[in-house]
């Protein structure tokens, strides 16, 4: 019998946390990392593969992502972790809330909550999880059952009480599906916040507290709307550029101090700064560590946000918050060096030609917010990072070892003897160019399209040689590694993984 199931040798292994790239090899055994050492014996394993002197990174884990958001969940959960997987992400959190989108409706979770489980069971390629939004009052109480339910990470849309999802102001008790009498405001967030302190503080819950956290989408709803009625009147400013200044910076910096001062004032510890995009809004967070250094901020910058600017991206590149001027992401990139960030995520949030652009199409109020990018992460991150000198191991700890342990999925995202074997294979030696058609994802365009990238994930492996998801891309077709990986990906057996978060193994 052998000692192990597979062993990956001739490869350069990225560990978060280390100094340096190494030359390793790695053993697998029953899915779980088994050894990491050099030299290892190739006569004691089952299968041997040649990594053919590619990098190894651990699977990527994206805890920012929207299933279902335009389209059904069970159609996302299958074609876009399919997406993830191309990309290297193995293990995948979506953030789920009642309302209009998604489910299009509203109640208790305690009612709705086994419809998301069931509607996404069975059908992933990847590892995954679900945050969930405390839209109604009533979903206050329901925190604790929601923590039973394997659910430890919360979130608020801060704008959404009186703007638009897409740029214009619309009837919130519409949108949201509240029932008359509740309101969506900053009352509502203080609320949450004592909601799930209180939970925290439950001896019940004294063995995950530290990993309960609530996630906030910062940006101030007056502020934007009245920007974006100065915007529309004037007229000057078209596409990506007039939808920036709708949404103008200050409007993130705001938000997060205003945010930063409710947890103080709940005295709610664990929280997250989502998907900064500007100067002003990292400033602003940074600033707040500042002034309440007991609170335990993380921060999250987006993969989009750091390669694509409003004027280098399309129209489909419409997101919230917007795409920046190219001044704004160079901040981000400033910060994210200096180590003022925490993790990279996709915020990926497929949403289809038909149902992304309005009529006119170039009028971009009217297009949809949100785009797929999960399967441009890591190679993204890659090819940017390494020309202004982010070394592959930080790179390693900002897409997999971070946001893991902040969420508490003690199994993933490292390369360590008994976590999961979730690991991806990277050539760094390719040059290629961004198309929509070589990715799996549904959506039919990119906001990406047309840039060059020099990194492709070429292999991705879920629990070792249980699941293998190659890369489908322009890069080198005739390499005979980047198999179809409609043919290639094989969805493992149920199981529960590490506590807080309940990460729904893929099942088939």
């Amino acid at each position: 019998m052998s000692a192990y199931d597979v062993v990956i040798k001739n490869v350069k292994v990225v560990r978060p946390g280390h100094d340096s790239v190494e030359s390793l090899d790695v053993a697998v055994k029953d899915g779980k990392f088994a050894a990491i050492e050099a030299n290892i014996d190739a006569g004691s394993a089952h299968e041997v593969v040649d990594g053919r002197g590619k990098h190894l990174f651990p699977g990527v884990v994206d805890v920012h992502q929207h299933w279902g958001i335009y389209n059904p969940l069970s159609e996302d959960a299958d074609s876009e972790s399919r997406a993830s997987a191309q990309g290297g992400v193995t293990s995948g959190i979506t953030y789920i809330r009642t309302g209009a989108y998604y489910l299009n409706k509203s109640g208790p979770y305690r009612e709705i909550f086994p419809e998301i489980l069931e509607a996404a069971d069975g059908r992933a390629f990847i590892d995954y999880g679900f945050h969930v939004a405390p839209i109604l009052k009533q979903h206050i109480d329901e925190i604790p059952a929601l923590l039973d339910m394997g659910v430890p990470s919360f979130k608020i849309f801060m704008f959404y009480g009186t703007h638009g999802l897409h740029g214009r102001s619309t009837d919130q008790s519409k949108f949201l599906m509240m029932p008359e009498g509740d309101s969506y405001d900053y009352a509502h967030f203080e609320f949450v916040m004592r909601g799930i302190e209180k939970a925290r503080r439950d001896p019940k819950y004294a063995l995950i507290k530290d990993q309960i956290s609530l996630s906030l989408h910062c940006e101030t709803a007056e502020i934007m709307r009245a920007y974006t009625k100065l915007v529309e009147e004037e007229g000057k400013l078209t596409g990506l550029e007039a939808y920036s200044a709708s949404r103008p910076p200050h409007s993130e910096g705001l938000a997060i101090t205003i945010a930063s001062y409710l947890a103080h004032e709940t005295e709610l510890p664990n929280i997250n700064l989502l998907h900064l995009t500007s100067r002003k809004a990292i400033e602003a967070a940074m600033l707040m560590q500042g002034a309440f250094p007991h609170i335990n901020f993380r921060r999250e910058v987006t993969v989009g946000h750091l390669l694509a600017d409003c004027h280098s991206a399309n129209l489909g590149g419409k997101v919230n918050p917007p795409l920046r001027p190219r001044e704004d992401v160079e901040a981000l990139w400033d910060h994210l060096l200096a180590g003022n960030f925490d993790w990279v995520t996709s915020d990926h949030a497929c949403c289809k030609e038909e149902t992304k652009f309005g009529d006119p199409k170039e009028d971009v109020f009217l297009a949809k917010s949100g785009f797929g990018g999960a399967e441009y992460l890591l190679a993204g991150m890659i090819s940017e990072g390494r020309k202004r000198g982010l070394s592959y191991n930080r790179i390693a700890e900002l897409v997999a070892k971070n946001p893991a342990e902040r969420y508490g999925m003690s199994g993933k995202g490292n390369l360590v003897p008994g976590y999961d074997a979730d690991f991806v294979l990277v050539d760094d030696t390719v040059n290629y160019v961004v198309h929509a058609e070589d990715s799996l994802s549904a959506q039919e365009y990119t906001p990406f399209e047309g840039f060059e990238l020099t990194a492709a994930v070429t292999d991705t492996y879920l629990r070792g040689p249980l699941y293998s998801a190659t890369a489908r891309s322009s890069v080198n077709r005739e390499d005979s590694s980047l198999r179809d990986p409609a043919t290639e990906l094989i969805r493992t057996g149920p199981g529960q993984l590490s506590a807080p978060v309940r990460v729904r193994r893929c099942t088939q």
